[in-house]
């Protein structure tokens, strides 16, 4: 079939933006999280697990931005096998969903987003975030993206979210700030000089020396400048955006390829910018996170579950069925489950995903064939 020119989203590709225009949000809640296995699994994965509070960590962003928008304006991005365990755990209804139909990373699935919301709302501002961050305070979360949402509005650039480091991380993405922007007063803004993922530690001590931020993943745009920048920087994508047009989102998912947003467009095009967070964010990422936003006690272990430690120090130990006794040891992680137990030093625990490669498929679950992690997530 021969296939028209991809023309925009109906007037929210060329309505201009204004401060009339509506915010929306949406949430990426797809992935499987082995990096928290046995705890996490493709079937019940982390951002359904209260690792950071008593609640699950999508319970916790959408609380976050209740109020913010209207209830009308939030959708989650999820896959269709988690859509009824999200509702279960946020009391969402079905409408808040955009099902994702294959896992096709955050580029397909954002862009998605981004022309059902320019299609709902021409002009609007879209906020995606992750469904599995620490924030604090929630206020100044939602200050600053509000100073985010003016910025995108008034200058149509892709903003995203950034933080000053304070400790040399290397599982994490970096930013070099580059031209100062005007921002509202109280905020820095500035052009992203250029992305750098997951450096070594030696380089990323001298990042944080040179000013680097790190790379939240929160982003403010609108969504019909979002999607001109798809098609002028993502050819892996651009070329599937007539089917959402012909309203074949199944076909779209299939002829895009898999590929992250920071790759697809992020790191192509001129437009993005940053703004300066003012809260303590974290990534949940693996144990060491937990870990991070949970109290130890006076040997430095942190311990969930009954769990007992003699003669122990600064291991990570949950117990999340039966009971666990650690005695002698030091500088474990130690995570039980009614079916299996991990037990790995703890310095290795930021490669348990690689670990999992070599892993009989029985233990990771029936739906092992996931791939771990696939964004949106």
């Amino acid at each position: 079939m021969k296939r028209r020119p991809y023309t925009g989203c109906g007037r929210g590709a060329h309505t201009p933006v204004t401060e009339a225009v509506p915010v929306w949000v949406t949430i990426l809640a797809g992935g499987a999280g082995h990096r928290f296995w046995p705890l996490s699994t493709p079937e019940h994965p982390k951002q359904l697990l209260p690792l950071a509070s008593s609640r699950p960590l999508i319970f916790d962003t959408i609380k976050r931005v209740r109020g913010f928008v209207p209830a009308e304006r939030l959708r989650i991005l999820a896959g269709e096998h988690l859509v009824e365990q999200i509702r279960a755990a946020t009391g969402l209804g079905r409408e808040s969903f955009l099902v994702e139909p294959r896992v096709k990373g955050t580029g397909p699935v954002l862009a998605r987003a981004a022309w059902e919301i320019a299609r709902a709302d021409p002009g609007a501002i879209m906020i995606s975030l992750h469904s599995d961050h620490v924030i604090e305070p929630v206020q100044a979360f939602r200050d600053v993206l509000g100073a985010a949402v003016a910025i995108a509005r008034r200058d149509r650039l892709l903003l995203t979210v950034a933080v000053p480091p304070d400790r040399p991380e290397t599982g994490y993405g970096y930013i070099r700030p580059g031209e100062a922007l005007e921002a509202p007063p109280g905020y820095r803004a500035y052009r992203a000089g250029a992305f750098v993922e997951k450096p070594d530690p030696t380089t990323a001590a001298r990042y944080i020396d040179e000013g680097y931020r790190w790379n939240t993943g929160i982003f403010v745009w609108a969504a019909g400048v979002f999607l001109r920048e798809v098609e002028r920087c993502a050819p892996e994508m651009a070329g599937a955006l007539p089917r959402l047009e012909e309203g074949d989102t199944g076909a779209f998912f299939d002829e895009t390829a898999r590929i992250s947003v920071d790759e697809a467009v992020l790191e192509r095009s001129g437009r993005v910018a940053c703004i300066d967070a003012g809260f303590r964010w974290d990534d949940v990422g693996s144990w060491e996170s937990v870990a991070r936003n949970r109290s130890a006690d006076e040997d430095g272990n942190v311990r969930e579950g009954e769990v007992h430690l003699t003669g122990s120090s600064g291991n990570i130990a949950l117990a999340a069925h039966g009971r666990l006794a650690l005695f002698g040891v030091d500088d474990l992680l130690v995570v039980q489950t009614e079916h299996v137990t991990l037990v790995m030093p703890r310095s290795e625990s930021p490669r348990l995903k690689e670990y999992l490669r070599d892993l009989p498929p029985q233990l990771l679950g029936p739906a092992s064939g996931r791939d771990p992690d696939s964004p949106p997530g």
